[in-house]
């Protein structure tokens, strides 16, 4: 069952990232070497929906989670959907399997104090490789910018007359982001310390190794979660609770949902909304303090 028509399409098309493609790759992969195994099948037109009902019941039985199965129900979906606008089938399979229901699961979110804490008591030390941890970790929860938006940004990126950064979303997609003079001015102290160490010019990545490369997304999250551990016990301490916590803490704060969805880049409201969830815990304390029926009484 050859896909190679289908990934040039996620490719060039669809325009998805590199690590998006790998996933679609792997899903299909996965589900063509169980079909080909268990009933025999080498032909994608022979698969109808009771071979992936199959399948699902298969990874249900190896604890696969019903959210890792829903993602590549997802990937099902786009493929056999392709095949049928290219005619290469009548009718997707996918079209009689149902989903397996994925329970709400809350943003992990690192509380506000915290992360005062880890701007003003921790010691990130010197040198380099300390001014660029710092400025990472405040840069990502500053932004609310994604892991591979902040590998991909480059000193070009950032307008200092107008306060925003450009950054490269999904789907290839800019958005610009603000920042306050706070940041400008860090952000322009940690440009200093990088050109003192490396003779790099403004197209080359902002952040770097030791060696002067490119950072890489495992060292990013090393950084993130050596430093989250000093001041929370969360147990998700990844580049993605910053982003949690942007989005939560502007949430909080009133911010209007609207302009948080596109701080983030999504592309509908629905994935946004679950960051209102911290502030329904705001306005209960709001009426504890407020409402004569919820007052305690003084006496």
């Amino acid at each position: 069952m050859d896909i190679t028509v289908f990934i040039k399409y996620l490719e060039l098309e669809k325009r998805f990232s590199p690590h998006t493609v790998i996933a679609y790759k792997n899903d299909l992969e996965q589900l063509f070497q169980y079909i080909e195994e268990t009933y025999s099948l080498t032909s994608v037109q022979e698969v109808r929906h009771f071979h992936i009902r199959s399948w699902v019941v298969q990874l249900m039985e190896h604890k696969i989670t019903p959210r890792s199965i829903n993602r590549k129900l997802s990937t099902l979906k786009t493929y056999f959907k392709f095949l049928k606008k290219r005619k290469e089938i009548k009718e997707s399979p996918m079209l009689k399997v149902i989903a397996p229901k994925v329970g709400k699961r809350l943003p992990v979110v690192v509380k506000e104090v915290e992360l005062g804490d880890l701007f003003e008591k921790i010691n990130f030390g010197e040198g380099y490789a300390a001014v660029r941890d710092e400025m990472i970790m405040e840069l990502l929860y500053a932004s609310g910018m994604r892991r591979s938006e902040l590998i991909q940004l480059t000193p070009n990126h950032i307008d200092f007359f107008n306060q925003q950064i450009k950054v490269l979303g999904k789907g290839n997609k800019e958005r610009l982001i603000p920042f306050a003079k706070p940041l400008a001015d860090r952000l322009k102290n940690y440009i200093d310390v990088r050109a003192d160490e490396f003779s790099m010019g403004e197209n080359a990545p902002l952040f770097l190794t030791k060696k002067g490369n490119k950072l890489y997304p495992k060292k990013v999250y090393n950084i993130v979660k050596k430093y989250l551990s000093q001041v929370t016990t969360v147990e998700q301490r990844s580049p993605h609770v910053l982003r949690h916590s942007f989005a939560t803490h502007l949430s909080n704060a009133g911010a209007d949902l609207n302009a948080i969805k596109e701080l983030l880049g999504h592309s509908s409201l629905a994935a946004t909304q679950v960051y209102t969830h911290n502030s329904i815990e705001k306005l209960k304390k709001v009426y504890q303090q407020a409402h004569p029926k919820a007052k305690k009484k003084s006496e």
